[in-house]
């Protein structure tokens, strides 16, 4: 079972990109972050075109995340939405199910800039998910959190840290939070695989970071351990990055066997 995270930055604009990756990379689970449309927008006739069908929870202009999985295998949503704020409307959480499987579609805020609301929020989204990983936990089953994590985790996960020092991505309080979920017994699939040097999934659009690669690591598949159990492989599409308006997020994926 391949099962990739994958941030658009648009689903309308990227869609060519989307139908071609899906054609020939055929994933049996596709979580999609930053479709930026409302629920009625998401172009789902086109995906059903492609063999594809799914769940979506959108946002118009901003976030939104979706699961998608072949027609023939079809996913049972069982969350939408982040618990442990009532009031919190941004779209970055969704939940469902395909064959014993769980796997969350996750847009963690960005948190920039650092001494704002918008980092106040970032950690405490990041709270609420250390609550509702710990949960998920408890289920003893196989779950992958996938998404865009926007945590830096380490120093070796980012082209220069120096240049990175005062994002949102790499503060100490970001990191640490990280490490809290992680500590709970989830697996970084990535890490298991690639143990050492740079895995890079974004490169900023600006500044010929692309060309330069000089990318930074923050889409993230974490594993609990019967999910950990059945790892195979990990990687990152890295290709696809460098086609004609991409996204300046690379797929990123893991194969759990079936």
């Amino acid at each position: 079972m391949k099962l990739v995270t994958y941030n658009l930055n648009g689903i309308r604009a990227r869609l060519p990109r989307l139908i071609e990756y899906l054609e020939e990379q055929k994933p049996d689970i596709l979580c999609l972050q930053e479709i930026k449309c409302a629920d009625e927008a998401f172009p789902i006739q086109d995906l059903r075109q492609a063999g594809y069908d799914g769940h979506w929870h959108g946002q118009k202009g901003f976030n939104g995340v979706a699961v998608l999985t072949p027609q023939a295998r079809s996913a049972k949503l069982r969350r939408v939405g982040l618990p442990g704020d009532p009031d919190d409307t941004h779209s970055r959480y969704l939940e469902a199910e395909l064959d014993g499987l769980i796997v969350a579609s996750l847009y963690l805020p960005n948190g920039n800039p650092v001494g704002t609301e918008k980092f106040d929020y970032k950690l405490a989204w990041m709270e609420r998910l250390l609550e509702h990983a710990r949960g998920l936990l408890a289920e003893e089953r196989p779950v992958v959190l996938a998404g865009d994590w926007n945590v830096v985790p380490t120093d070796e996960d980012v082209f220069s840290v120096r240049a990175m020092a005062h994002d949102a991505l790499l503060q100490p309080e970001t990191r640490a939070a990280f490490r809290r979920i992680v500590h709970q017994g989830w697996t970084d699939a990535l890490r298991a695989r690639h143990p050492d040097g740079p895995v890079y999934t974004f490169w900023d659009y600006t500044a010929g970071c692309w060309q330069r690669d000089a990318g930074f690591r923050i889409d993230h598949l974490m594993l609990s351990p019967a999910a950990a159990d059945r790892l195979l492989d990990a990687g990152v599409d890295k290709e696809y990055r460098g086609r004609e308006r991409a996204s300046d997020h690379a797929p990123t994926w893991v194969w759990l066997e079936d």
